[in-house]
C-alpha cells in the first residue's frame, strides 16, 4: 500500500469512527440468525440447541443439514449437502432477506478441498456461505479465485440487505462443547474495557507491520499495549483484543501466550493455514517456525482454536494459504470492533476477498457497546 493512501485511509477511518459510526449501530435481532447445525454431529447438535435457547434464537431460524463431519470435504459435496440445503431451506421459510447472519457449528464441514494459490478452488465452507444471497438472487460467483468483498472497509455503511447482497458467516467451533460454551457465554458478557495488545515483528517493513501499528494509533493511547521489539508479547491481562503475526514471527516459540483474555475479546494474526482444523493436537506438540518440524494436520503453525480455548471470545483464521493481502486487516478490525460494531460486522469490514481462505469463530451479535 502507498505510504500516501495509508494515511488518507487511516484519516477516512478515524472520522468515520468519530463522527459517522455510531449511527449505524442499530442493535441486531436474534432473528436475523440462521443456525445450522449436522444431523450426523451429536457435537453440531448440541451447540446449535445451546446457542439457540441462550440467544433466544426462533426454532424456524434452525436449518438441520445431512452430510459427514468431515472437516474437509469435495465440492461437489458442498454443493449438494451444504450449499443447496441451506439455500432451499431459507428459501422454503422466506427466511432470504430476514437473514444477515449464518452460525455454522462444529461438526459442520470447515474446508473445501481444491487447487490453491490466486487461481485455486479451494475455500473455506463458511466463506464460499458468505455468497449464498447473490446466488439465491440469481447471481451466482464465479468459482476459481476469490471474489471482492463488498462491505470490506464501508465503515460508514449499516450493514443489511440488499445493500450488501452476502451473508455474514461465522463458526462456533472449539476442541470441544466445553470451549464453544465459553465462546457463548463470554459474548453475552463482553463489557469495553481492558487493553489492545498489538505485536509487530522486528525488523519488517511489509504492509502487515503497518496496518498493526495502524491499527494502534486508532485505538486510544491508554487502551493500547504496543510492542516492536524482537521479542513476543506474552503473560498479558485483561486483554480485549490482540492482533500479531502469529508463529510467522520467528520469535514466537511458544504455543500458549498466557493472556488473561476478557470476556468479549477477539484476535487476527497473520498465519496461513491457523484455521486448517478444530482437532485438539497433543498437548506436547509445539510450534515449529524451524528444523526439525514437527506437523499437525499438515503444518507446525499456530491454531486458532488455541486461542479460543485459552479465552478468546472471537477469532479469525484459515484454512489454506490465503496470501497476507486477503487477511483480516487489523486497523479495521479493532477499531470498528472498539467502537462497538458486533463481531461479525467488524471481522467482515476487515476482510477484503469472500470465497476464499477466511473463516470467523465467534457469536456473530458479540459486541462491546460503546466506549
Amino acid at each position: 500500500m502507498h505510504a500516501c493512501k495509508s494515511l488518507k485511509w487511516d484519516l477516512a477511518l478515524r472520522l468515520a469512527l468519530l463522527f459517522g459510526l455510531a449511527a449505524l449501530l442499530c442493535a441486531q435481532t436474534p432473528g436475523k440468525i440462521l443456525v445450522v447445525v449436522n444431523r450426523a454431529s451429536p457435537l453440531s447438535q448440541q451447540i446449535g440447541q445451546y446457542y439457540a435457547a441462550r440467544r433466544r434464537i426462533p426454532a424456524v431460524n434452525i436449518c438441520r443439514l445431512n452430510t459427514k463431519p468431515d472437516e474437509e470435504i469435495s465440492r461437489d459435496a458442498y454443493d449438494a449437502q451444504v450449499a443447496q440445503p441451506i439455500g432451499a431451506y431459507l428459501r422454503a421459510h422466506r427466511l432470504i432477506e430476514q437473514i444477515l447472519y449464518i452460525v455454522t457449528t462444529d461438526g459442520v464441514p470447515l474446508k473445501i478441498r481444491g487447487s490453491t494459490g490466486l487461481a485455486g478452488d479451494a475455500a473455506s465452507v463458511d466463506s464460499e456461505l458468505t455468497l449464498l444471497y447473490s446466488g439465491l438472487h440469481g447471481h451466482p460467483h464465479t468459482i476459481p479465485g476469490g471474489i471482492a468483498n463488498p462491505f470490506f472497509r464501508k465503515v460508514y455503511s449499516q450493514f443489511r440487505h440488499p445493500d450488501f447482497p452476502i451473508y455474514l458467516v461465522t463458526r462456533l467451533a472449539g476442541f470441544n462443547f466445553d470451549d464453544v460454551k465459553g465462546i457463548i457465554d463470554r459474548a453475552e458478557a463482553a463489557r469495553n474495557r481492558g487493553n489492545f495488545v498489538i505485536d509487530l515483528k522486528a525488523s519488517d517493513n511489509t504492509q502487515g507491520n503497518r496496518w498493526l501499528l495502524e491499527a494502534a494509533q486508532a485505538l486510544p493511547r491508554d487502551r493500547v499495549v504496543l510492542d516492536r521489539s524482537a521479542g513476543v508479547l506474552d503473560n498479558q491481562a485483561d486483554v480485549i483484543g490482540y492482533a500479531s503475526w502469529g508463529s510467522n514471527d520467528p520469535a514466537r516459540k511458544q504455543r500458549h501466550l498466557g493472556f488473561r483474555w476478557l470476556p468479549g475479546a477477539i484476535m487476527t494474526e497473520y498465519v496461513s493455514t491457523d484455521g486448517r482444523s478444530f482437532a485438539r493436537p497433543p498437548d506436547s506438540w509445539k510450534l515449529g517456525v524451524s528444523l526439525p518440524i514437527f506437523p499437525f494436520d499438515g503444518s507446525a503453525q499456530s491454531l486458532t482454536s488455541d486461542y479460543i480455548h485459552d479465552g478468546a471470545t472471537g477469532a479469525s483464521g484459515h484454512v489454506y494459504e490465503p496470501y497476507l493481502p486477503a487477511t483480516p486487516r487489523p486497523n479495521i478490525l479493532l477499531p470498528v470492533y472498539y467502537h462497538g460494531r458486533n463481531l461479525a460486522e467488524s471481522y467482515y469490514l476487515s476482510i477484503p476477498m469472500l470465497s476464499w481462505m477466511n473463516i470467523v469463530v465467534g457469536d456473530p451479535l458479540c459486541a462491546l457497546g460503546k466506549p
